[in-house]
């Protein structure tokens, strides 16, 4: 095993949260060692207003998810797991899950010398090859709406660490930067970009969509989505702030589709 890729010491919610300027996410930071997912843990700091900006991480998940119930797989201390909880603003979920996004690829470029781009919804792929997901939930607490973004990155995983099925489809940060990869100075960075990019998506959810065009890999491209059961094929031309990304369909019109209801045929 070589030092790039075995495990690092546990990561220290004291030394991610060491001097971040944060305005809003990450003022709190948690780290447990192993929990069913963090966005079922972070949804329970929901009722306590002063837990806006809450960021759980954690080294080891036994249910972690992705969309669509899919499940998340990860050896202990080899990722970065994290869900940062949202309690008030203005931003709607279509909106959060594409500064997420933005906020994911520039955390893993800076530093690593990394192209990370975005596959909507969720993924964040690195020459093709899928580095980070993101799952964004909306639940209901103490009367009002809490966001949950949870975010799985895979940081110092081998080939050898991957399911054989998802070999050739999955990738770490280390495999591609081939060099050493902090998960502290990750988490860092992730925070410092989730602040920034959900602070602009409030402000101006125009800008976030820009940034989102620049990074996107299905942007231009003839895609078929499947949204509540029934197939619609056409060319994507755009990613609405609210409502999704825009196909002009192949047969004829132009149709928005959210994350919430609808996912990418596999070839597309």
């Amino acid at each position: 095993m070589s030092p790039a890729t075995s495990p690092q010491a546990p990561l220290d919610p004291d030394r991610i949260a060491a001097g971040l300027s944060t305005r809003r996410i990450g003022r709190k930071v948690v780290v447990f060692a192993e929990t069913a997912s963090t966005n079922d843990l972070a949804v329970r700091y929901a009722t306590d207003p002063a837990n806006d900006g809450l960021a759980v991480f954690a080294e080891y998940q036994t249910a972690g998810r992705g969309r669509a119930g899919a499940a998340w797989h990860s050896h202990p201390g080899k990722s970065l797991l994290c869900s940062v909880l949202l309690l008030a603003g203005p931003c709607p979920a279509e909106l959060l899950s594409l500064a997420a996004a933005v906020a994911v690829v520039e955390a893993i470029n800076d530093d690593l010398h990394i192209r990370a781009r975005i596959k909507w919804p969720n993924d964040i792929l690195v020459n093709g090859r899928k580095a980070a997901g993101i799952l964004l939930e909306t639940r209901r607490a103490a009367r009002q709406a809490a966001h949950i973004i949870g975010i799985g990155i895979n940081c110092l995983q081998s080939t050898e660490d991957f399911l054989p099925e998802l070999r050739a489809s999955a990738t770490s940060l280390v495999i591609e930067a081939a060099a050493a990869c902090d998960r502290t100075a990750v988490a860092r960075r992730l925070l410092t970009s989730l602040d920034r990019w959900i602070e602009t998506a409030a402000a101006s959810p125009a800008l976030v969509a820009e940034a989102w065009r620049q990074y996107a890999t299905q942007l231009h491209q003839r895609l078929t989505v499947i949204y509540d059961g029934r197939r619609f094929s056409g060319h994507c031309i755009d990613v609405d702030p609210e409502k999704g990304l825009v196909l002009r369909l192949d047969s004829g019109g132009i149709r928005m589709f959210d994350a919430a209801h609808t996912s990418i045929a596999k070839n597309s």
